[in-house]
């Protein structure tokens, strides 16, 4: 393949690659710029030519990226980001984003809790902006923000990287969720019922380390990877779920069920916000992050 120089590229192509990337379908890439599925076909045999590689291959879901697309996405994305940021300064007053979104990670609990309030301050201060949630947990979340597969994120920490800055916005702790009248439950009835694990993966929880430290134990009777099921797992039972207190209170406000103080001391833990430090002077994620900030207050 001869070497290709960038006056001979459209650089209209890589929003074409962003939109591949990100929507897995030329139909839906097509939609979101405005322009015809043809014109994002030839687009496509074009960023071939021009990368020498497939760069996404057809599949029973949709367009798969391949691994050299991988590795092109947050180059072409942080290229695009500058532009939009070059815009943005020309403009500072610009109120409108139509077209662009931000991508906040966080674990489902943050989202049962906050992710409404964020959805209106974030429209407040950055009218038309889509806000994408995508799950994330500390024990991932510095990776995913320095691929730029997130722009910004809330977790217990796990920001403790040189690339990365953070703010803390508060401070959580934990409490019980079951489907009773009571308005406390002592430790022998806590060992004593059957539990829901909410885990991302293990068998062990923080309940089962403080009760150990007791000499205690507890049988799980179920697990799941998503606080949205303890609802349907809870209700019509006396199993008893210990879970952040801001997911807990979320899900009885909506559900009925009933939010109970923890009988075992738990350790309370951080929470806060992490964000790339080489994209703090991007003024649509200033704009977030205020938002972000205010819903936590």
């Amino acid at each position: 393949m001869n070497p290709i120089n960038i006056t001979q590229v459209d650089l209209n192509l890589l929003k074409t690659f962003e939109a591949l990337h990100d929507e897995s379908s030329a139909s839906r890439a097509a939609v979101r710029l405005g322009v015809t599925q043809s014109a994002i076909s030839a687009g496509l045999r074009r960023l071939r030519e021009v990368y020498g590689d497939q760069l996404f291959v057809r599949t029973g879901r949709g367009l798969a990226p391949t691994l050299r697309a991988n590795q092109l996405k947050p180059l072409i994305s942080e290229a695009l980001d500058r532009c939009r940021q070059s815009l943005a300064l020309v403009h500072p007053d610009n109120q409108q984003y139509q077209g662009r979104s931000v991508v906040l990670g966080l674990s489902d609990d943050f989202e049962i809790a906050y992710g409404r309030r964020l959805i209106v301050e974030i429209a407040q201060r950055a009218p038309k902006l889509r806000v994408i949630f995508r799950q994330t947990h500390s024990q991932i979340v510095a990776g995913a923000l320095l691929d730029r597969t997130l722009d910004l994120a809330i977790t217990a920490g796990g920001f403790a990287h040189s690339r990365l800055s953070r703010q803390v916005l508060g401070e959580g702790d934990y409490r019980c969720l079951v489907d009773s009248d009571q308005t406390r439950i002592s430790l022998e009835e806590f060992v004593a019922r059957d539990h829901v694990l909410v885990s991302s993966g293990g068998f062990i929880g923080i309940t089962d380390e403080g009760l150990a430290a007791q000499g205690l134990s507890r049988h799980v009777c179920a697990s799941t990877s998503h606080f949205a099921a303890l609802p349907f797992l809870l209700k019509g039972s006396q199993a008893v779920a210990t879970i952040p207190g801001h997911a807990a209170q979320a899900i009885a406000d909506m559900t009925g069920l009933r939010v109970l103080p923890c009988p075992l001391p738990l350790p309370h833990y951080p929470v806060e916000l992490g964000w790339r430090t080489q994209a703090q002077l991007d003024p649509m994620l200033l704009k977030v992050r205020e938002a972000i900030v205010a819903s936590f207050i």
